[in-house]
């Protein structure tokens, strides 16, 4: 069954006249071909399956985000390349199994590179340094590699936004409550529940976005834009930092403005237009 996201984006599909379908990535034997164009949606337990997964992609005829773009995004290293392209991400240390692992000072979060819908990340007051080593020995023990940031105290005023940009255009935002500290929040199945809001992002925030979107495509030799991407940014003592640029499988919390929807749908047809 389709999620929100899905449900709104086929009604504006069928507005402008394409046919679409749900299906599981990974069902057997399914006839790809039979597709003008895959437009990868929820496909959130990638995470567990990525070698698969990114085979399925790469032998796609046609999909979006395209298969360069998915096997850059599907691994958090990533926000080196934006911070080299000088995006503001926040501070990463990546740990691999027998680093010596130097964590910062104060809070911190501890994640694996790999992953969706915070799944596999933890935070750590400045107090629980042991706990946040064994979290990553744990990670790196399950042959995964991890990552340690630095908790921003920030987002637990102000939240975390989130800017859907469609074709590099930034669509609509949403708050995002600080998560990891909300120990009732349902941490099983494929993501953790979410305390999620409209929000109207700056024009820093939205500023932010769009140089992230710009850096990714430059890095990855594009001249065309991401058909959608989503912009998580954390609020830092300087401004607004980059945590996450989704362009694999992200949630587009569609329900909180409707109209982006239609701006999806008008882009995936831009897409299935024939070329001169």
């Amino acid at each position: 069954m389709a999620d929100d996201d899905g449900v709104l984006l086929a009604d504006s599909l069928a507005t402008v006249g394409i046919e679409s379908v749900p299906v599981i990535w990974d069902a057997p034997e399914r006839p790809w071909s039979d597709f003008d164009l895959v437009v990868l949606r929820s496909t959130w337990d990638y995470t567990e399956k990525l070698p698969a997964f990114l085979d399925f992609v790469e032998h796609l005829a046609r999909v979006e985000n395209s298969a360069e773009v998915v096997r850059w995004n599907t691994d958090k290293h990533y926000l080196d390349d934006l911070a080299r392209r000088a995006i503001p991400t926040i501070p990463t240390t990546y740990a691999h199994r027998g680093d010596d692992l130097v964590l910062p000072e104060g809070s911190v979060v501890v994640k694996p590179t790999v992953g969706a819908g915070s799944m596999g990340a933890e935070q750590f007051g400045p107090d629980q340094h042991a706990e946040a080593a064994a979290h990553v020995e744990r990670l790196v023990v399950q042959g995964k590699v991890a990552m340690v940031q630095p908790y921003l105290d920030l987002v637990e005023d102000l939240g975390e936004t989130a800017v859907v940009l469609i074709d590099g255009i930034p669509a609509h935002a949403i708050r995002k409550g600080p998560l990891l500290t909300v120990s009732e929040l349902d941490r099983t199945g494929l993501y953790r529940t979410e305390s999620i809001e409209a929000r109207e992002a700056s024009a820093e925030e939205r500023a932010v976005a769009i140089a992230a979107h710009g850096a990714a495509c430059a890095h990855l030799g594009r001249t065309s834009p991401l058909l959608y991407c989503r912009v998580d940014l954390l609020p830092g003592p300087h401004g607004p930092v980059v945590v996450e640029l989704e362009a694999t499988e992200p949630s587009l919390f569609l329900s909180f403005s409707p109209p982006t929807a239609d701006l999806l749908a008008e882009a995936i047809l831009s897409r299935l237009a024939p070329t001169a």
